[in-house]
C-alpha cells in the first residue's frame, strides 16, 4: 500500500489552496491530490464549463491573493466578470506555478476513508483510467469536496415517457447543442443557475418557460426566486463585492465571531442597543429597497413574478449578480421568458404538467434542484462522522447534545435580539418531495433528516478524538462571495492546526479546554442557522457580510496580523478589503516561525 504524508481529496479552489501551501510550508513530505474529474477546477473543470458560465465576482476580487489573475495573461478587463475558461485557466496556472500540478491524479474517485487507531487514513478511491482500486495510507488528509459536487435531480412521475432530454444544470455542457437546435425549452427552479439557463437560451431567441415553485391549488409551495443584485448598489453605486468587505459596514451584520474584528463596543452598541438596531434595519432596507428599485420588478406583470420573497437582511450567498451581457430582464418584458409560480406534477411525452393546470410543450426540462451537500465519500468506521462533526442522521448520541444547543440558542438571542424575529419566508412552504408526481430513490436529497455540520471555525472536527490525532481538516465546506481568499487563508491554517501552532489550541485531554473548543464550533454553527434562514444556515456555514470577520479570527488563530491596510483607522474601516490584502501571510507565517 502506498504511503503519502499528505492528501487532499478535491482540486478546486480550496483543494488546490490547501495542497500549495503545505507543500510550500513543508517541501519535504510526500502529497498527492485525488480527483474524481479529468481536469482541475472543482466548479470550474473543463466539464462543468456550460455555455456563458461565468463568476458572479469580477476582476480582482476571485482570485488567490499571492497569484494575482493580470488581464496581460488572462484577458479580462477591470470591471468584466471572468468567463468560465478563464477561471479553469487560472486555476490550472496556479497548480503550475506552485509545482502541484504534478501531483493531482485526475480520475480518481474517492469512496471510502478510514480513521486507523494509531491516527492516519486508509483512503480507498477508484482510479477510473485504469478501472482498478487503490489504496493509499495518509497520515494527513483534507477534504476539499465542496458543497456543489453532487447534483440533485428528482424523478417526475411520467418522465419515462417524456422523450426529451431531461438534466440537471451541472450537466448543461452535455446538452449545449440545444441551443442551436431547440425551438421551446422549460427551466425548473430559482437559483442563479436556472438564472443562467434561461439567459442563455433566451439570448439565442428560444422560448423559455420558467418555473419556479410554486402554486399548489392557489398555494406558494416553494422558497420563490434568489435574490439577484446589479454590481453596483445603493444610492452609491458601490461596487456589491468591494460593499462586502468595507469593514464598517461588516458592523451591520449581526456576527458571532464578529468580535475576531476587535471592535467589540461597536458591534455591541449596533445589535445590543435599539438605536443601532434601527440603524442596521434602515442600512438592509436601504441595500433590499435599491435592488428592487434598480431591478423594476413592480413595472411589469412578469417581471414582478421574478421578486424576491425574503427579506435582504437573511439572505447569506444566494444573493446574488447579475453578471449577463445584457439586460436578462428584457427578455421577460418582451415575452421570450414566461415565468410560472407553479410546481410540477407529472411529465408526458414532450410536455410538462404544472399544478395551475398548465401544460407545456417543450424540447427539454433542465432543473436547478439543487445539491447534495455531503462530502461524496463513506467515513469508517461506522458513526465516525459524529466525532468529526460532519451531516449525519441524528440520535440521542448525535453532537452536540440539545443541552449545548439550547444553551448557545439562548447566548445568541440574548446577544443579537434582532434574530427572534425569525421571518416567515412562506408559511406554505412544502419540500420539492411532498409534491404530488415528484420522487427520488437517491439515499440522500433535500429531505434526509441531517445533522448540520459543527466544524471548529468551519474546519477542523470539534472531538477529543480528532484533538488528539490532527489527521484530518475539512476545506471549503462554506458559501460566500470571498471563496479564493478565505481559501488562502484556510490552507495556511489547516497547516497551523496540523503542527500544533493553533492560539489557545486545546489539548486533547483537557476536558474544559475541549468543552470551549466544542462550545464554540456549535455557536458559530448555530449562529449561522439564525442569521441566514433564507439561506443555507441551517444546513452548512452560509454567509456573505461576515467574510472580513471571519479572516480576521483565522488570522488572529495563527497570531498573524489582521488589520492590514496600513493606512490608519480610516483606511481600516472604509478602505474595501480584497485578495492583495493577504498576499504576505504566508510569507509573514514563515518569519514568524523561522524566527522562533
Amino acid at each position: 500500500m502506498e504511503r503519502l504524508d499528505f492528501v487532499v481529496i478535491g482540486a478546486g479552489w480550496a483543494g488546490l489552496a490547501a495542497a500549495k501551501a503545505r507543500h510550500q510550508l513543508h517541501p519535504e513530505e510526500s502529497l498527492a491530490i485525488l480527483e474524481s474529474a479529468a481536469t482541475a477546477g472543482g466548479t470550474w473543470a473543463a466539464h462543468r464549463l456550460y455555455p456563458g458560465l461565468k463568476s458572479n465576482n469580477m476582476l480582482g476580487t476571485y482570485e488567490y491573493p499571492d497569484f494575482p489573475m493580470d488581464p496581460e495573461t488572462f484577458g479580462v478587463e477591470p470591471g468584466q466578470h471572468i468567463p468560465g475558461g478563464v477561471v479553469h485557466k487560472y486555476l490550472n496556472k496556479y497548480a503550475e506555478k506552485f509545482g502541484i500540478d504534478d501531483k493531482i491524479r485526475f480520475e480518481h474517485k474517492v469512496e471510502s476513508a478510514e480513521h486507523q487507531d494509531g491516527g492516519g487514513w486508509i483512503i480507498t478511491a477508484h482510479n477510473r483510467k485504469e478501472d482498478e482500486e487503490v489504496k493509499i495510507w495518509a497520515k494527513r488528509m483534507v477534504v476539499a469536496t465542496g458543497l456543489t459536487s453532487q447534483p440533485f435531480l428528482p424523478n417526475f412521475q411520467g418522465q419515462e415517457h417524456f422523450d426529451r432530454p431531461l438534466f440537471h444544470g451541472k450537466d448543461f455542457l452535455d446538452y449545449a447543442e440545444t441551443l442551436e437546435v431547440a425551438k421551446s425549452v422549460t427551466v425548473f427552479g430559482g437559483t442563479k443557475t436556472a438564472w443562467d439557463l434561461v439567459y442563455q437560451y433566451a439570448s439565442k431567441g428560444i422560448e423559455v418557460n420558467w418555473i419556479i415553485r410554486g402554486m399548489k391549488i392557489m398555494i406558494e409551495t416553494g422558497h420563490g426566486p434568489v435574490w439577484m443584485a446589479p454590481p453596483y448598489v445603493t444610492p452609491l453605486k458601490k461596487w456589491l463585492e468591494k460593499l462586502v468587505h468595507t469593514r464598517m459596514l461588516t458592523w451591520f451584520s449581526p456576527c458571532s465571531w464578529g468580535d475576531a474584528d476587535g471592535y467589540n463596543s461597536t458591534r455591541s452598541w449596533y445589535h445590543g442597543s435599539a438605536i443601532g438596531r434601527a440603524f442596521v434595519n434602515q442600512f438592509w432596507n436601504i441595500l433590499g429597497g435599491d435592488v428592487i428599485t434598480l431591478n423594476k420588478y413592480d413595472a411589469h406583470p412578469e417581471t414582478a413574478k421574478l421578486k424576491p420573497w425574503s427579506q435582504a437582511f437573511f439572505v447569506a450567498s444566494s444573493f446574488s449578480i447579475l453578471n449577463y451581457s445584457t439586460d436578462f430582464f428584457d427578455l421577460v418584458r418582451d415575452g421570450t421568458v414566461k415565468v410560472h409560480i407553479a410546481d410540477i406534477t407529472g411529465l408526458s411525452s414532450g410536455k410538462v404538467h404544472l399544478s395551475d393546470g398548465k401544460v407545456l410543450e417543450t424540447d427539454l426540462l433542465c432543473c436547478s434542484t439543487g445539491w447534495k451537500h455531503v462530502p461524496p465519500l463513506k467515513f469508517l468506521p461506522e458513526g465516525i462522522a459524529n466525532d468529526l462533526g460532519i451531516p449525519h442522521a441524528p440520535s440521542e448520541e448525535s453532537f452536540p447534545q440539545q443541552s449545548l444547543v439550547d444553551q448557545v440558542d439562548k447566548e445568541i438571542l440574548a446577544r443579537f435580539p434582532r434574530l427572534k424575529d425569525q421571518p416567515v419566508q412562506n408559511a406554505k412552504y412544502e419540500p420539492l418531495l411532498s409534491n404530488k408526481g415528484v420522487s427520488t430513490k437517491d439515499e440522500i436529497n433535500p429531505s434526509t433528516e441531517l445533522t448540520p455540520y459543527n466544524l471548529y471555525h468551519f474546519i477542523a472536527p470539534p472531538s477529543a478524538k480528532f484533538l488528539a490525532t490532527r489527521d484530518i481538516a475539512f476545506a471549503g465546506i462554506l458559501m460566500n462571495f470571498t471563496v479564493s481568499t478565505i481559501a488562502h487563508a484556510q490552507s495556511l491554517w489547516i497547516n497551523a492546526y496540523f503542527d500544533d501552532k493553533i492560539s489557545g489550541m486545546p489539548t486533547a485531554t483537557d476536558v474544559d479546554g475541549v468543552a470551549k473548543f466544542q462550545h464554540e464550533a456549535v455557536l458559530h454553527s448555530r449562529f449561522c442557522k439564525w442569521r441566514y434562514p433564507a439561506g443555507y444556515g441551517h444546513k452548512y456555514p452560509d454567509f456573505v457580510f461576515d467574510a472580513v470577520p471571519y479572516l480576521d479570527l483565522l488570522l488572529s488563530d495563527m497570531g498573524l496580523n489582521k488589520y492590514r491596510k496600513g493606512g490608519g483607522m480610516k483606511a481600516e474601516m472604509m478602505d474595501p478589503y480584497g485578495p492583495e490584502d493577504y498576499r504576505d501571510i504566508v510569507d509573514e507565517w514563515k518569519a514568524k516561525h523561522e524566527s522562533v
